[in-house]
């Protein structure tokens, strides 16, 4: 079996920050799949990682005498996965003078030593920024669609749901696939411009109407009379409720009511209360702004829509009204009136009034409740990684 390591680049992790806070960037979740969960489908082997040493404890590089190594932002397909599984001992590919995929051992990898470097056959598609997750969710999403379900046979869907446009596409393979335990009534699926995928034990309530292309991941609650267009995905675990268009929920968030979320990215672990609303387009129609750790400012995007980018263990409370391009850490609590500034350290708490800074122990409190919810707990790994993002966190202001 392949010895594969998913290793983070530096300036990657930032790059991505507040989401990569913490996770490895590969845990990034475009399309149905994770980054990572994409390449064990399509490249079997054992997988690891390489990550910032404050995750390692959590997330630790398994080392063999022969690795694969492979760019963590790496987005796969069959062409590329093809040419990493060809590379021989100490052949590294390549990149614009970049090395995206490489075998051998450690020392081999870190030093840089390459017996010979190929050139990609094609393009590779990466998650270079923040809005590249929304950006590229949709033909993530629709060729995850057929990577789960090639060869399977759905769950029927109820007779009780109308479906609009045509429910196969061209090669016969049905649009809509639902998994074990997978409940819709009453509700209106658009599959014109795609895959609808709701996987085990969701549910979508009556009243619901949803666009094309959408993943519902397992354990996903859609609410009475929500509205989704798409490229939407919500990760494992989500509840939601209101509008929603282009975004990418990780897992285990909610935003349960009416409100609108549009071009977005939530964490994991993050709740948005009733009548939360998020601005998608500047009133002016200008080029956005989004913020970038890296340079501690706002950068232009070259975009006319993007929402809100929210890292972990976040929250807002009722009727919190974002700004376009609005950028929150990690464990995060806004509140009041009026709209926050545009970006929001992590570990931060108020609103218009200012913000002061949440301490470890309440925000573990907080974290603790909401995770037990859901049967999972915080453990001493999570907590030596949300302490080392706390101290990242004055200077990442």
């Amino acid at each position: 079996m392949k010895n594969i390591i998913l290793f983070d680049t530096p300036q990657q992790h930032l790059e991505l920050l507040p989401l990569a806070f913490t996770r490895p960037v590969a845990d990034i979740r475009v399309g149905i799949l994770t980054l990572r969960e994409k390449w064990e489908r399509l490249l079997p082997g054992s997988y690891s990682y390489i990550t910032p040493e404050y995750m390692a404890e959590k997330y630790p590089a398994v080392i063999a005498p022969d690795n694969l190594f492979i760019a963590g932002h790496l987005i796969p397909d069959d062409t590329l996965v093809a040419q990493v599984d060809r590379l021989n001992p100490g052949e590294a590919l390549v990149d614009q003078d970049t090395v995206i995929a490489f075998r051998g051992s450690e020392a081999d990898f870190r030093e840089g030593r390459h017996t010979a470097t190929l050139a990609c056959e094609q393009e590779p598609r990466y998650i270079h920024h923040l809005y590249d997750i929304f950006l590229l969710n949709g033909e993530c999403l629709e060729a995850d669609f057929k990577l789960i379900t090639r060869g399977r046979t759905s769950q029927p869907l109820s007779p009780s749901n109308r479906v609009i446009g045509d429910p196969c596409f061209a090669d016969g393979t049905p649009k809509i696939f639902l998994e074990p335990g997978a409940k819709a009534e009453c509700a209106i699926f658009n599959v014109t411009n795609g895959p609808i995928y709701l996987g085990a034990d969701s549910e979508v309530m009556e009243g619901s109407c949803i666009r094309a292309p959408f993943a519902a991941c397992e354990h996903v609650f859609v609410n009475m009379g929500t509205k989704i267009y798409g490229a939407t995905t919500l990760g494992p675990y989500c509840k939601v409720g209101g509008e929603l268009n282009n975004v990418v929920m990780f897992g285990f968030s909610n935003k349960a009511h009416d409100g609108f979320l549009g071009n977005a990215v939530i964490g994991e672990w993050c709740n948005l209360g009733a009548g939360a609303v998020a601005s998608n387009l500047k009133n002016d129609y200008s080029e956005i702004k989004l913020w970038n750790y890296p340079t501690r400012r706002f950068l232009r995007t070259h975009l006319q829509f993007c929402g809100l980018i929210m890292g972990d263990h976040s929250k807002a409370g009722i009727n919190t009204m974002f700004n376009t391009a609005t950028v929150i850490g990690v464990g995060v609590n806004i509140h009041g009136a009026g709209f926050p500034r545009n970006f929001v350290a992590s570990f931060s708490e108020g609103g218009t009034a200012g913000f002061t800074d949440v301490q470890l122990p309440k925000f573990y409190a907080i974290a603790e409740k909401m995770m037990a919810r859901r049967g999972r707990s915080l453990t001493e790994a999570d907590k030596n990684i949300f302490e080392a993002i706390y101290n990242q966190a004055e200077q990442l202001k």
